[in-house]
């Protein structure tokens, strides 16, 4: 059925969501786990119109990369905590969906699993978030959103 299941993890509890969801089709066909956050890449120019600025301020690529490097390890932890095997993770810059597509593409991913929202999406709950869509829309394999 599935040899290989890209997740799509930010942080956010959908995507936690999508992470469970993998973990239960895994235990179905033994299929590998690509973990995967994207973080939006940050110009020196886009870093310098911020209103606030720490007395230390890193690089913004460098601080989100950092922080999706966590995403990705705290994804790895729960996936093994809740029994999930063959799990490996991946963080990658650029838009979001465009690099979600790409990667289950160039990796063989018979399917993409997807939170409806992430971390920026609207709060009314009236529709899906942007990246699920545009993922939804555009990939070519199926996509379960969760």
């Amino acid at each position: 059925m599935f040899k290989r299941i890209l997740v799509a993890v930010d942080g956010s509890m959908t995507s936690f969501d999508a992470l469970n969801k993998a973990i239960e089709l895994q235990k179905l066909t033994d299929a590998e786990i690509f973990l995967l956050c994207v973080y939006k890449h940050h110009s020196l120019f886009e870093a310098s119109l911020s209103i606030g600025r720490p007395d230390d301020m890193d690089i913004p690529d460098k601080v989100l990369s950092e922080y999706a490097k966590e995403v990705v390890n705290h994804a790895k932890e729960l996936a093994k905590e809740r029994g999930a095997t063959h799990v490996r993770g991946f963080v990658k810059a650029g838009r979001p969906s465009k690099v979600i597509i790409d990667f289950a593409k160039d990796k063989g991913a018979d399917l993409i699993v997807v939170g409806t929202k992430g971390t920026h999406s609207d709060k009314d709950g009236m529709f899906l978030g942007s990246v699920s869509h545009r993922v939804a829309s555009h990939a070519k394999c199926p996509v379960l959103v969760v």
